[in-house]
């Protein structure tokens, strides 16, 4: 049985990394004004945060139309026998719904849509699980079942450093973003049931990156294999020595640089900076 791997832009795997693999990708939308763009088609992360700062207005995003889903999985139904369609969070997107919905009215290849519960490149090790699962010839069953199981040890945590994202975007209110601002938090988000929910407000950036060290050590200490992505918004220096910092610590772990393209860049804002990982 042949498997089709997906996944939605949104785990922000590099065109290389698909291309090696065979993951196909179906991308989420981000609005400025009355132009809508397909995220790494139509834009890429550097044009976006580039176009942040030239605008008054934050953009909105938008999931993928069903029919976009259906179009992808009738193409893939001509070669493959089965997909497996790995999505952002259900608490933050309609995507994995949509990719449901569209598997139900698709005839000729069996979908099996996946929450990752999570986004970003920790989406991206979902779907690279599975496409090497896939390449092995394991049944889409044998591979949702090990999608699942990863859910078990994922962990990430994202350091936000500019709040007025979250709150234009109605993540916070004025007050909470002006105090915040004043006191210099740096607040580190999680996703817990499928949604984006804080963790601690830390002061200062320098302390909130150190203690997302701490975090990751209480994993990486016990020695088992790992995988790990270091993920920044538009802050690729700053990730690419924390990546090699870590990398000599820790030398049993796999690590990945990534970053918060623009739909997740649109409500965290430039200067994110965030750690996620599994063990293998």
């Amino acid at each position: 049985m042949k498997t089709a791997i997906v996944t939605d832009s949104t785990a922000y795997i590099s065109a290389e990394l698909r291309e090696k693999h065979d993951i196909h990708m179906i991308p989420l939308n981000v609005i400025f004004g009355n132009e809508s763009y397909q995220e790494e088609v139509d834009i890429k992360v550097e044009q976006f945060y580039e176009e942040v700062k030239n605008s008054r207005e934050l953009p909105s995003t938008s999931q993928p139309a069903i029919g976009e889903f259906v179009s992808l999985f009738e193409k893939l139904a001509k070669d493959y026998d089965a997909v497996v369609s790995i999505h952002l969070s259900s608490g933050i997107s309609g995507t994995y719904q949509g990719a449901v919905a569209a598997g139900d009215m698709v005839d000729g290849i069996d979908v099996y849509a996946f929450d990752s519960e999570i986004s970003c490149m920790i989406q991206g090790f979902y779907a690279l699980e599975a496409a090497e699962l896939a390449a092995e010839g394991k049944s889409p069953e044998q591979i949702m079942e090990r999608l699942n199981a990863m859910k078990e040890s994922d962990r990430a945590y994202f350091m936000v450093d500019d709040l007025s994202h979250l709150q234009r975007g109605g993540r916070l209110s004025s007050a909470q973003a002006i105090v915040g601002s004043l006191l210099q938090v740096k607040p580190l988000l999680h996703f817990v049931d499928t949604k984006i929910v804080p963790f601690e407000k830390i002061r200062t950036r320098k302390k909130a990156v150190k203690r997302i060290h701490d975090l990751f050590d209480e994993d990486a200490s016990l020695g088992v294999p790992m995988r790990a992505c270091v993920i920044h918004a538009n802050r690729e220096a700053e990730a690419e020595e924390m990546k090699k910092e870590l990398e000599q610590k820790y030398p049993h772990v796999e690590f990945f640089l990534s970053y918060f393209g623009p739909v997740i860049g649109t409500h965290l804002g430039e200067g994110a900076l965030g750690l996620g990982w599994y063990k293998r």
